[in-house]
């Protein structure tokens, strides 16, 4: 896991006994830490450190041909967790600091993705997909951003569920058929994302301990939204969305 995202320096939310109960005021102060940060460059050594930004160069410049020869020679027991999720979550930290455009971030993520498929298809059982782990589109219209999370998550190993555009009662319904632990949830507009807290609220009415990962633009333009809408954690890249998803699921097993 990058340094940059120094998930286990978060606070715990005041009065709440779960470590991983986040506010999204400490979120934005990571974030600051994110920015003030060299932004491609892990903070800590890391001997994988050359191949991880070959990769990386290769992927921004959406060369296949290297990045697959890269990703083979790493091997399948290094090639996810050593090579492609580091080198995604540089890519997100690239296009914070608007170094890489949004659909670089898009096109490395869905390259990514094809490479994890040729060793580990959807069938696959080295797939993570236990506790199940879903992603969402919450009564809004613009996509792109779930996509790109989507893409990184199955890139970085696991086997999401992607319900895509979803009503409040539509999502809950699918929420409790699978059995979600993690739920992520997207947004763009201020409308959906103030309705997120219907859904935390009757998740916890029906006794469902889903943890609800927040992500969009309203939760950076207010550092308070997450918790008021009752979210565990909020995300500013897809790179945050595996951390989180990670750290989740630890708890969940």
């Amino acid at each position: 896991m990058s340094e940059h995202f120094r998930i286990g320096r978060v606070r715990r939310r005041a009065g709440n006994a779960d470590p991983l109960h986040f506010s999204a005021g400490t979120f934005m102060e990571i974030q600051k830490e994110k920015k003030s940060s060299a932004p491609i460059k892990d903070a800590a050594p890391n001997h994988n450190e050359p191949r991880v930004h070959e990769f990386e160069r290769a992927l921004v410049a959406l060369d296949r041909v290297k990045a697959q020869r890269i990703f083979l020679e790493a091997g399948p027991a290094a090639c996810v967790e050593g090579l492609i999720v580091p080198a995604l979550e540089r890519i997100g930290q690239g296009w914070e600091a608007g170094l890489v455009s949004l659909s670089q971030v898009y096109m490395a993520s869905r390259l990514c993705e094809g490479l994890v498929d040729s060793i580990l298809p959807p069938a696959d059982p080295g797939r993570h997909r236990h506790p199940p782990v879903a992603i969402a589109v919450l009564e809004d219209y613009h996509l792109l951003g779930s996509r790109i999370v989507y893409s990184v998550l199955r890139a970085s190993g696991f086997e999401p569920y992607n319900y895509g555009r979803v009503t409040v009662d539509e999502l809950l319904s699918r929420v409790a058929d699978d059995h979600i632990a993690v739920l992520l949830l997207s947004v763009l507009m201020l409308p959906s994302a103030l309705r997120i807290k219907e859904v935390t609220s009757r998740l916890r009415a029906g006794g469902l301990a889903t943890k609800v990962i927040v992500g969009g633009a309203p939760f950076r333009f207010d550092p308070d939204l997450a918790v008021e809408v009752g979210a565990e954690a909020v995300g500013d890249s897809a790179g945050d969305a595996v951390s989180l998803v990670h750290r989740f699921l630890e708890v969940a097993r």
